[in-house]
């Protein structure tokens, strides 16, 4: 794998690509990408002001009282 490690995660990037030892598959590379959807989550969350946890509702409200002091809303 060191002699191929560049060209094995370039074709990472495109698409999983299965390591073997042996024959016996042992190891699969894949984006992160194809990874969370595997797991079935994205990388970002999403709340609205009712159910945001508390740091996030608190960092979304500085965030609109900055707006709001400078004009932009």
């Amino acid at each position: 794998m060191n002699r191929a490690s560049a060209e094995i995660l370039e074709a990472a990037l495109v698409e999983p690509v299965t390591l073997t030892k042996r024959g016996k598959e042992k190891l699969v590379i894949l984006t992160a990408e194809q990874y969370r959807k595997l797991l079935g989550r994205s990388h970002t969350a999403a709340y609205n002001l009712d159910d945001a946890p508390d740091k996030v509702h608190a960092e979304l409200m500085h965030g609109f009282d900055e707006l709001l002091e400078e004009g932009q809303v």
